[in-house]
């Protein structure tokens, strides 16, 4: 099984799927953004994730996606990858799956998580190794609809199924308790297509 997990950057994606590799020590974690600086490392001496979409210009960019995508596909068993729908690029949203790239890596979900906007500013500030942009609440809350429309459209073109867990309005009653939960509906979900085979 292949899942992609979409989320907007500061969400807890890490997090969730460390949760995910405690319960399934077989299953593949891939961060697409990894894949993608190594690439970008050999070719344009990037040395940051996130000086890539900075520094990068679009049509090489676009390069490093593919080649990174065509390593990913090739991984077998159960691979989750983690990345994103959408990124914020130019003060625009750029595709972080689009048809080239979702045709490529061809996943049976791709699964969307959303939070309220404070939470993911509060998690970000708690991430002082990244260089993220400042963003305000409603910006963020712009960036996770954009992401749904992308995660949808990814979906058709990959002939995929959209799954989304929508943590908004539901504050945590414990310390990581939404990433627990998430990790235990993608380690459900590989559990049932493996009962399945």
């Amino acid at each position: 099984m292949k899942i992609v997990i979409v989320a907007l950057p500061g969400s807890g994606k890490t997090t969730i799927l460390n949760f995910v590799k405690q319960k399934l020590p077989d299953v593949k974690i891939v961060n697409y953004g990894d894949v993608m600086l190594e690439i970008a490392k050999k070719r344009f001496g990037i040395q940051h994730r996130d000086e890539m979409r900075k520094k990068i210009p679009v049509d090489e960019y676009r390069k490093v996606q593919e080649e990174a995508a065509e390593y990913i596909a090739s991984l077998t068993g159960d691979v989750i990858i983690d990345t994103h729908a959408s990124i914020k690029i130019g003060g625009g949203y750029y595709p972080g799956l689009p048809d080239r790239i979702i045709s490529k890596l061809k996943p049976d979900v791709i699964l969307l998580l959303e939070y309220d906007p404070k939470v993911i500013l509060e998690r970000r500030k708690k991430d002082p190794d990244r260089f993220r942009d400042l963003e305000s609440e409603e910006e963020i809350e712009m960036h996770q609809q954009a992401n749904r429309y992308y995660a949808f459209a990814a979906a058709n073109a990959g002939e995929s199924t959209v799954h989304v867990l929508n943590f908004r309005g539901k504050p945590e009653s414990r310390p990581f308790e939404h990433a627990e939960v998430a990790a235990e509906y993608i380690v459900n979900l590989i559990l049932r297509t493996r009962q399945k085979s």
